[in-house]
């Protein structure tokens, strides 16, 4: 259906995390801060000054976060940000320190080649502003992907991926194994359990370190992702739609903050 000419008919789901001073940023990063420089009496109008990191709430990770020679978020393409997708629900067999496959994927919605591809690992029911709210399950204990998946996300030419957790990434293949020494044991005695092999052999450093950034985010594959996505997600579980991320035009910016819009045909 043309979105245009059925614009009447096209349901907008907003996939965006709130954000405010209580969001809590990736680990180590600087959070949000906040304050009134002016008010409406006696200027007459209010104005807010910010400083924050770019990885605080929903946000798109840019090429130049990880490539020194990478594009910043204003050389970014609409046709690159918006486009056909599918939102995938792997909530299902999602559990701490869990990983999924390529195959998890296709097995509950279709991927297309050139797609956009949001994965919802459940884990945002652990975000800051939710009922269930756990910071540290939500940054420190969250699925990811295994290593196979770097590969097929680059044959597939997945444009971007956003996920609705702390990072694309698994957890404990980011510095937070370093930093969380006992969350990586617990992670350990996991693995070993489920699949009969440790953490150091699941995802061997340095060869695939953080790799859902470090292999992918260069060039020429330049295949980025959003985290911390959220909002409506769990309403277009395993759907193809019309998805749109929404940056700000930063030059020389690594990451940026956003806005993330699905559009449905009715």
């Amino acid at each position: 259906m043309n979105l245009l000419e059925n614009w009447g008919n096209v349901k907008i789901y907003d996939l965006t995390q709130n954000l405010s001073h209580l969001t809590p940023p990736w680990p180590t990063y600087e959070p949000l801060q906040i304050k009134f420089f002016k008010r409406l009496a006696p200027n007459g109008a209010n104005g807010q000054l910010i400083t924050t990191s770019n990885h605080v709430g929903t946000h798109l990770d840019g090429p130049l976060h990880f490539d020194t020679a990478g594009r910043d978020i204003a050389s970014l393409e609409m046709d690159k940000l918006v486009g056909p997708g599918a939102v995938v629900d792997i909530s299902d067999i999602a559990e701490d320190f869990g990983i999924y496959t390529p195959q998890d994927i296709m097995d509950r919605v279709e991927v297309k080649k050139g797609d956009i591809l949001i994965i919802n690992t459940g884990y945002h029911k652990y975000g800051w502003d939710q009922p269930e709210a756990d910071e540290r399950r939500y940054m420190l204990r969250h699925p990811g992907p295994s290593m196979d998946f770097v590969q097929w996300a680059i044959d597939m030419e997945i444009k971007w991926i956003g996920v609705d957790c702390g990072s694309a990434d698994h957890p404990m293949n980011t510095k937070i194994r370093d930093w969380e020494p006992r969350e990586a044991e617990a992670c350990d005695k996991y693995m070993r359990e489920k699949f009969g092999k440790g953490l150091d052999e699941i995802y061997p450093w340095p060869e695939v370190y953080q790799a859902m950034h470090t292999k992918l985010f260069i060039k020429p594959h330049e295949l980025i992702h959003a985290e911390n996505v959220g909002g409506d997600i769990d309403q277009l579980s395993n759907k193809r739609v019309v998805i749109g991320c929404f940056p700000w035009k930063f030059q020389g910016g690594e990451s940026s903050i956003c806005r993330i819009v699905a559009f449905e045909a009715e």
